[in-house]
């Protein structure tokens, strides 16, 4: 029996020189090139990597963004997805992770109705936000068992599936009940290149676009409205300060400078 699993995927700045409005206190993103978020990579791939391994499976791809988020759809089945879901509206704008998840959580939720769902796989954060909680805070609003920094998959069947989680002191071995998400982490994989194949079924692809309202939500649940924080302004990376230069004559009255710096500033 085949897995439906679905991944979810994010466009994001292309560059991490965005830069920011000095009135407002907020990036400049009109006009940023724009891509699917790396990180969202390893979890498209590991999507395709389980439709491939389990006969009669299918992986589709859900994002939630403007217009040109689409892209990001095209982009994931020319790598091997089968379709995809474009939650779009202008009362999504300005949401963060709360505010996302709980849209998310309402497309899932439509899609399992129609076809019930095995797995949703994410990224382990984006690379504009970088909360990493996204896909937590999903599973949380579906009530299913979550588990994040997801390093490989070692067994997946019916009703359950296996992964390893990588940990700051070596790899949990968990074992969670379908249906369920994971995060993912870049060491899970190596993501493929789109294949010609897929870049022409990637052209010809139609994606079904949901609003708010289409997925039983009010303009106040999403977006800006539906936050639970607020960017009240960002800033850019303040520039690198000159380093300090040790002058001398040879190396042993360099090193011995440099010690009563250091010295000095408390550093030893």
């Amino acid at each position: 029996m085949g897995m439906n699993i679905v991944v979810c995927v994010k466009s994001t700045p292309s560059s991490v020189n965005v830069p920011v409005d000095a009135a407002t206190g907020q990036p400049k993103t009109a006009g940023t090139p724009t891509a699917i978020n790396p990180y969202d990579e390893f979890a498209v791939e590991e999507a395709v990597r389980l439709k491939e391994r389990i006969p009669g499976s299918t992986a589709t791809v859900l994002t939630l963004g403007p217009d040109g988020a689409a892209d990001v759809l095209r982009e994931a089945i020319a790598r091997g997805c089968d379709g995809g879901v474009h939650v779009s509206g202008p009362e999504f704008d300005g949401g963060d992770s709360y505010s996302t998840s709980l849209a998310l959580c309402a497309a899932l939720k439509k899609l399992h109705a129609e076809k019930p769902l095995s797995l949703v796989l994410f990224g382990k954060n984006t690379n504009d936000g970088c909360s990493g909680v996204v896909g937590a805070e999903t599973a949380a609003w579906l009530d299913w068992p979550e588990v994040s920094s997801v390093k490989k998959i070692e067994a997946v069947d019916e009703s359950s599936v296996t992964v390893h989680r990588a940990m700051e002191d070596g790899t949990d071995v968990l074992k969670l009940s379908l249906p369920a998400c994971l995060a993912t982490v870049k060491e899970i994989n190596e993501p493929r290149l789109p294949s010609l194949k897929g870049k022409m079924a990637a052209k010809k692809a139609v994606f079904p676009k949901w609003a708010a309202a289409d997925l039983g939500l009010t303009a106040a649940q999403v977006g800006a409205s539906g936050a639970a924080a607020k960017i009240v302004k960002a800033a850019g990376q303040p520039p690198r300060p000159a380093g300090l230069t040790v002058a001398g004559a040879s190396a042993a009255e360099k090193a011995k400078k440099l010690v009563d710096i250091l010295f000095e500033r408390k550093l030893i």
